[in-house]
């Protein structure tokens, strides 16, 4: 069973994250990407696992996937997977909404 720490994203509301539209943030000084979906938001590794490009530098494409603003890989926000088929994963983290407020869970080292 996987252990998290969860911190809060400082300055990022769930009410005020605008659908469809991705955000970077430090959080515990990690890049974190997050995209808010209807009722949910997904927190991911903020850099492209191919060649390290901003991905919210990149945009959403219309069915939901991140799309990598160098070479326009396309990841799902939901497990990382990589749709366009080149193999990289994008590491994604819990996310829990508390009053409004957007917390990251990061795996607590044993």
């Amino acid at each position: 069973m996987k252990l998290y720490e969860w911190y809060k994203v400082a300055g990022i509301s769930f009410w005020a994250m605008e659908e469809g539209k991705l955000v970077e943030a430090d959080v515990a000084e990690k890049k974190i990407g997050l995209l808010k979906r209807g009722d949910t938001v997904y927190a991911f590794t903020a850099a492209c696992p191919h060649a390290g490009a901003r991905l919210c530098d990149g945009w959403v494409d219309a069915l939901g996937r991140i799309v990598c603003p160098d070479h326009k890989y396309r990841f799902d926000p939901v497990n990382g997977r990589n749709t366009t088929g080149e193999g990289y994963k994008l590491f994604t983290y819990p996310v829990e909404l508390r009053e409004g407020e957007v917390y990251v869970g990061l795996i607590v080292n044993p």
